[in-house]
């Protein structure tokens, strides 16, 4: 049964691998630079979109996202107040996003991807499964909290080692948190050696400016894949 069980779960990865790859050329030919945003629940990880797509907005960049959850479409309509086309997926039970379901949406969306610059997915909060499923990202982005405790990335290493930048959220309550960001940072280290990291609050735009420049050093690095 265990053999059974790993059988099919190599199937289901192999199959979305695929897809991933299929959505990964999509994005590129289109010049967009897709975003897969994870954390777990109650990050601010979409107080901290909402943010950055109003900011990339007034810079005059053009984005849109995708965001999934279990219920509910509270967060695209807040995402939606950055004036940008979002799109909710309701997941069901399902606690993670998978490839065929950003396909799907994005076939019945009729997005035009090429007028985009940037394209943010914001996945289910959850730091365990969308580890293991790749979306067509270039950019998978993992958030941490001051108010959830800095060893958390030694908690759930196989998303932060898969991660490919890390940002901590709500700096702005950081004293109040008695947080230590020194230790933070060195235990993301300790999982993820020399990963990027940005310290940012959605309140205030600290570290938003920053972050939004390393988004567009990626964008151009991008555009070599662009037909």
């Amino acid at each position: 049964m265990t053999t059974r069980l790993l059988d099919i779960r190599q199937g289901v990865l192999s199959k979305n691998d695929q897809l991933a790859a299929d959505l990964r050329t999509q994005f590129h030919r289109a010049g967009v630079l897709a975003l897969n945003f994870v954390s777990s629940p109650g990050t601010g990880k979409t107080a901290f979109i909402e943010r950055l797509m109003t900011d990339l907005r007034a810079k005059g960049r053009t984005v849109a996202a995708l965001v999934g959850d279990l219920q509910t479409d509270n967060d695209a309509k807040r995402l939606a107040r950055s004036g940008a086309p979002v799109r909710q997926i309701v997941t069901g039970g399902n606690c993670h996003l998978e490839a065929d379901m950003i396909s799907a949406h994005l076939s019945d969306w009729k997005l035009d991807l090429s007028g985009l610059d940037f394209f943010i997915i914001e996945n289910v909060g959850n730091l365990v499964c969308p580890s293991s499923y790749d979306l067509g990202e270039d950019v998978r982005v993992v958030l941490l909290s001051v108010t959830e405790g800095e060893d958390k990335p030694l908690k759930y290493p196989p998303m932060f080692h898969s991660a490919d930048v890390a940002v901590i959220t709500k700096m702005d309550l950081a004293a109040a948190c008695e947080f230590d960001r020194d230790l933070a940072r060195a235990n993301i280290n300790e999982v993820h050696p020399g990963i990027r990291i940005f310290e940012t609050s959605s309140k205030t735009g600290q570290g938003m400016g920053e972050f939004i420049e390393f988004l567009e050093k990626c964008k151009m690095q991008n555009a070599k894949f662009k037909n």
